[in-house]
């Protein structure tokens, strides 16, 4: 893969920047601010980019901002958010065109280095990774909670593993189920969301965008 990461963190910029290109990767560019990030990103748009929330100069919400217009501007390049907060302000916007090649995982939660790469191949390939924690309090924020209700703890689990763009293998070993089982308990989601099958629309994505969209 080729990345840009937007990083704050001198120690976690460069740890992860030497981190990733020992694993094979290309780091086009490591840098700390919203301006860098899009210099870098103009000059040769990368296959994902790794974008901190909190940079410079007021540390707030610069990062997820810069998230949301790369996704605008840069349709190709996939976007993961790794911070150590939840914010939500601009999640719906982030995730308005889709939950296509869009990630967000937490620092504190990412223990193994694999995973985290396998999350930055599923983003950059066009897929969907979110940590669970952030999708359990996007849900919480959300107008359609009624429609969450009505589903069993287990499909939202199964909807909960949907979203961090994991495959129904995945999903089944996750949870210690029979694939055929998982395959049964997205069906019903579909159901219960109003979802029938379409040539023109991935039921998968929707039925989790359903939730992260206000």
């Amino acid at each position: 893969m080729r990345i840009v990461i937007a990083e704050d963190s001198a120690i976690l910029r460069e740890g992860l920047a030497q981190l990733l290109t020992v694993r094979g990767h290309e780091v086009l560019a490591a840098v700390v601010d919203v301006p860098a990030l899009f210099e870098a990103v103009t000059a040769d748009p990368p296959d994902v980019a790794i974008v901190d929330i909190r940079l410079p100069p007021s540390h707030r919400d610069e990062g997820l901002r810069a998230a949301v217009r790369l996704r605008r501007e840069f349709p190709g390049t996939g976007v993961m958010i790794f911070s150590q907060y939840v914010e939500t302000a601009f999640v719906a916007e982030l995730l308005a065109g889709g939950s296509e090649g869009v990630g967000y995982l937490l620092k504190e939660r990412v223990v193994q280095l694999d995973d985290f790469i396998d999350a930055l191949h599923r983003v950059a390939a066009g897929g969907t990774a979110l940590d669970p924690d952030v999708v359990t309090q996007l849900f919480g924020r959300s107008r359609h909670r009624d429609l969450l209700a009505e589903l069993t703890p287990r499909e939202r689990e199964v909807l909960a593993l949907m979203a961090q763009g994991r495959t129904n293998t995945a999903i089944a070993g996750a949870i210690r189920v029979s694939e055929r089982a998982v395959e049964k308990h997205i069906g019903n989601i579909f159901t219960k969301f109003d979802l029938p099958p379409s040539d023109a629309d991935h039921r998968r994505v929707l039925a989790v965008i359903r939730y992260l969209q206000n």
